[in-house]
């Protein structure tokens, strides 16, 4: 606040430096939201009207929404049954002749399949973006989360493992020339004061958000740390809930809980713990009479919705219909007492 410099500057610089260590990425860019750098990380790759972009069915919005807001058009593809993270062999089936480019989402934490959907992108000649909006932090097979795309984006929205006190995003990629559009395109085309190479947009991180990421990040190794064990309470607390249902006279109404699958070699923020519920309503009531909040992350498929009515779905993605189904998120971070929510679901 003393310095009197609130918008670039100094700790902005500084924050994008800590980011780039953090992750191992060559180039670190902020702005204003998640959902923005999405948006320029379509721009910056090119997207043009009418391009298809393949997407996740079963994710939030942003994604999808940036697509066709620019004019290209979003493809859906099924995920995981288990994992919940887009298929990389539904990917391969919706590519066609129009298809520019992948947007893959790291969901609720962990990263899809990326040696595989890599490898799809090489062979088809498509660029890779990676949502890591909720994953900043996980691993997969040793490597930070924020590098598998040509570029990379995340958000920094206050419910995130890496959240600031109001909106916040940031980029990430090893080309340089990538780096440098992104820079332009996010300062009104302008790399040089009232000079405007391309028309842009403007979307940056302001410096008090910045400073507070600064602190935050340097905790966040430690919370992720608590967001894992807290994770494994739940998990233990689960698998014993399964197992007293079997063969007694509840069993048949008693929802199975299974939690999401992490996938062998990923690590997880766990942005969100979620869970299956065979039995959904069952469950929802037995939280409500506990006192225990709960969300529904997310209660349809993207193609379902109103705003994408217009678009062709050539089939129909059924793990990501049932997951929209069956899922429930319960309450979770760091701070979290995993142990007292516990006790209320034992009554």
């Amino acid at each position: 606040m003393d310095s009197g410099c609130y918008i670039g500057g100094p700790v902005v610089q500084a924050l994008e430096a800590e980011l780039g260590q953090y992750t191992g990425a060559k180039h670190v860019i902020t702005c204003g939201s998640g959902t923005d750098a999405i948006t320029i990380a379509l721009l910056t790759l090119g997207l043009e009207p009418g391009d298809e972009v393949i997407v996740p069915d079963f994710t939030f919005i942003a994604p999808a929404e940036c697509v066709m807001r620019l004019g290209g058009i979003p493809k859906f593809a099924d995920i995981d049954a288990e994992t919940l993270q887009i298929s990389a062999e539904s990917i391969e089936k919706q590519i066609s002749e129009k298809t520019c480019g992948i947007i893959a989402v790291n969901l609720f934490g962990q990263c899809p399949d990326y040696k595989k959907i890599q490898e799809i992108a090489k062979k088809h000649g498509l660029w890779l973006i990676e949502d890591s909006a909720q994953a900043f932090g996980a691993t997969q097979d040793g490597k930070q989360a924020c590098t598998f795309g040509d570029i990379s984006t995340t958000s920094f929205y206050p419910a995130k493992p890496l959240g600031c006190y109001g909106d916040g995003g940031a980029l990430f990629t090893q080309n340089d020339g990538l780096a440098q559009k992104i820079r332009l395109i996010a300062n009104h085309g302008s790399s040089k004061r009232y000079v405007h190479e391309i028309c842009g947009m403007n979307s940056r991180l302001d410096a008090i958000q910045a400073a507070v990421l600064r602190v935050k990040l340097r905790h966040l190794d430690d919370e992720l740390k608590t967001r894992r064990e807290n994770a494994r309470k739940y998990d233990e607390f689960f698998a014993e809930y399964n197992n007293s249902a079997k063969g007694s006279a509840i069993s048949a109404n008693r929802a199975k809980i299974v939690p999401q699958k992490i996938a062998t070699g990923n690590t997880s923020t766990y942005a969100q713990y979620t869970v299956f519920a065979d039995n959904r309503e069952e469950f929802l009531q037995k939280l409500e009479r506990a006192g225990v909040p709960y969300c529904i992350h997310y209660p349809m498929p993207l193609h379902e919705q109103p705003c994408f009515k217009e678009l062709e779905q050539d089939n129909v993605n059924t793990s990501a219909v049932e997951a929209s189904q069956k899922v429930v998120s319960l309450p979770f971070c760091a701070f979290t007492n995993v142990a007292a929510i516990l006790e209320k679901l034992k009554q």
